[in-house]
């Protein structure tokens, strides 16, 4: 079987059958929990990127101990 070929994009089908399951799974009271558990993720995430990003533009445009003699 060749799966060189996975769409990323997903339809209002796909989704309404994902959040289906995940009502099954999970029940109405855990989704919420869960959602929040993911904002945080990823607020982490973003945070981190944002720092790495931050400290590699700051040294790049300090100057070295070589470049001031």
């Amino acid at each position: 079987m060749n799966f060189s070929f996975i769409p990323l994009v997903l339809g209002t089908q796909e989704v309404i059958i994902i959040a289906i399951v995940l009502l099954l799974f999970f029940g109405g009271r855990k989704i919420p929990e869960l959602m929040r558990g993911l904002g945080k993720g990823m607020r982490e995430f973003n945070d981190a990127k944002n720092s790495v990003r931050k400290e590699i533009e700051e040294s790049a445009t300090e100057p070295t101990a070589d470049s001031k003699k």
